[in-house]
């Protein structure tokens, strides 16, 4: 609205408070420093109303300014009354209730008002010198809210129908209320998907399908149950057959044959157990072996505790010292004691473990005969049964050769080729077994390099510790320095004829004892553009001083 007005400064003063561009007030640029594309002024930053500092919150007063208009003037209110009350505010609040108004007043002058506050969507009039206003951003109702105490005049009359006191306030409405519920909802749903996902990505991965029987599977399963690395696994999916029913007259040899082949594991998983129970009981040994030892060099202290507090030696210690031979020696009995306990409680353990198996030994060896006699059986049950599969295995080879004797001259060329084929497999797999060898090496020749080189890299680290060490070391030997420089040149300048390298010294030592003289005359030398050497006096007073010539330095620089 670009209009003439008496005092635009004013205005401009208003819309600064409020944290708005001074828009509109003439052809001229009120404020220099405000960018249009922003909306605010770039070396200030915008202003809320209800910050402290801006009249509604009493920390620091603001001086409101008379605010003119097209059609009527804003006087501020009284700066001594208290701030007008507001109502809480409501949830997405962006509408607001405007009192006081002038009975002659219109939407126009509504607008003129409270346009500059922010883009108004709705005003909503009513009969009784009251409004409704409507904005289309929630900060502009701080805005608004500023407004609340100042008294409205139409243009230059007096009749009170064309004057007013505004009251601001929050005005609670369903479009609000709806807009702040739909924008909740939204951000309610984002938090779900973002659970979701989060969720989603920290499941852990479900595990596998079990493929079906089939006679290529039934091949791989048997040659997985063979090796040990995969043997659980495998055992697991031969579970899972044996569970869905998929066994018949027809592959029925194939799973006996796989059933073995996990029976044949036990053995393997035995040996395991009785390897670690052999590591187990060596590391009682060692346990025992060592704490054996650490209690023999606890009777040493104990034992020279006892010979310093024979009368020959305890007469030599002061109070103090007796007292804390005391404590120590205490100490180291209850210490001591603790572990001697500890290492009885093993051994009564053992002797008792050796108690019960010589109590079950009797009972053991009857039992211990029977299983041997139904280990033997089995084992007779086991080798007839193998023996039996052994004579049908050859009667099925008899038989196959028979049918190739017959078929030898048709099949003699296919024979050939199979022959050749496995030539080249084999070949294949010796050069693959080679090749994997060569991996071997190559990758314990890496590791012992990856070795080597964390060797190295700690040794770095601990030159790397020690050369920050002897540079913090330099840095304060430094720091030492200058201050001796400072101190000395004081002093030398105080005694313009110079002084000789001991009364310098014994001025330092006035400050620190631990100075001396060659730490001083070598730092004096080191810098010889400020401190010279001269002789001075005639035959025996013949004298070394030290003068200060820094001054003279900088002259010739």
């Amino acid at each position: 609205m670009a209009m003439p007005m008496s005092d635009p400064s004013a205005w401009a003063t208003a819309m600064n408070n409020l944290g708005m561009s001074p828009l509109g007030l003439s052809t001229q640029t009120l404020v220099p420093d405000y960018d249009p594309n922003l909306g605010m002024m770039t070396d200030y930053t915008s202003m809320n109303p209800l910050m402290p500092g801006l009249g509604l919150v009493p920390d620091v007063p603001v001086v409101k300014e008379i605010i003119h208009c097209k059609s009527c003037t804003l006087f501020p209110p009284n700066p001594n009354l208290p701030p007008p009350a507001t109502r809480d505010r409501p949830p997405g609040c962006k509408t607001v209730f405007v009192g006081g108004l002038p009975e002659n007043s219109t939407e126009q002058t509504i607008e003129e008002v409270f346009g500059p506050c922010g883009e108004i969507i709705a005003i909503r009039k009513s009969k009784k010198n009251f409004c409704h206003i409507r904005f289309a951003e929630e900060f502009t109702v701080d805005k608004a809210l500023y407004l609340s105490g100042y008294r409205i005049r139409m243009g230059s009359s007096t009749d009170k129908k064309d004057s007013g006191r505004l009251h601001v306030d929050f005005a609670q409405a369903r479009d609000d209320l709806y807009e702040w519920e739909c924008h909740q909802r939204m951000l309610a749903r984002e938090e779900r998907h973002r659970r979701k996902m989060e969720e989603d990505r920290l499941r852990p991965p479900s595990p596998p399908p079990i493929v079906h029987y089939s006679d290529h599977e039934c091949s791989l399963l048997g040659d997985k149950i063979k090796d040990d690395v995969k043997f659980a696994e495998a055992v697991r999916v031969l579970l899972t057959w044996l569970e869905r029913g998929e066994v018949n007259r027809r592959n029925a040899n194939n799973f006996y044959s796989m059933i073995q082949s996990s029976n044949s594991h036990i053995r393997r998983l035995m040996s395991e157990k009785a390897q670690h129970e052999k590591e187990m009981e060596e590391a009682k040994e060692k346990f025992k072996s060592a704490l054996a030892g650490i209690l023999g060099q606890f009777e040493q202290i104990v034992s020279v505790f006892q010979a310093a507090s024979k009368q020959k030696a305890w007469d030599h210690f002061t109070k103090a010292q007796r007292k804390n031979l005391d404590v120590w020696r205490k100490q180291v009995q209850e210490i001591r004691n603790m572990h001697n306990e500890q290492l009885m409680g093993i051994r009564r353990e053992e002797e008792m473990e050796m108690s019960d198996d010589d109590m079950e030994n009797p009972s053991n060896s009857k039992h211990s005969e029977d299983s041997v006699v139904s280990q033997a059986e089995a084992l007779k049950e086991e080798n007839d049964s193998l023996r039996c599969q052994l004579d049908a295995y050859r009667n099925e080879v008899e038989l196959l050769k028979q049918e190739q004797n017959k078929n030898q001259p048709q099949r003699s060329e296919e024979e050939n080729t199979h022959s050749q084929q496995l030539s080249f497999l084999q070949q294949a797999l010796q050069g693959m077994q080679t090749q994997l060898i060569k991996m071997q090496e190559e990758l314990k020749q890496r590791e012992s390099d990856l070795e080597k080189s964390l060797d190295d890299k700690q040794q770095l680290k601990k030159e790397v510790q020690t050369l920050k060490e002897g540079l913090q070391n330099l840095q304060s030997l430094q720091h030492t320095a200058a201050i001796q420089v400072g101190i000395i040149s004081t002093f030398l300048h105080v005694h313009p004829f110079g002084a000789s390298l001991e009364y310098i010294c014994s001025y330092l030592q006035r400050l620190d004892s631990k100075i001396t003289t060659s730490e001083v005359e070598s730092l004096l030398s080191r810098l010889p553009c400020t401190f010279r050497q001269e002789l001075t006096g005639v035959g025996a007073s013949l004298e070394k001083r030290w003068n200060f010539c820094g001054f003279q330095g900088i002259k010739s620089l």
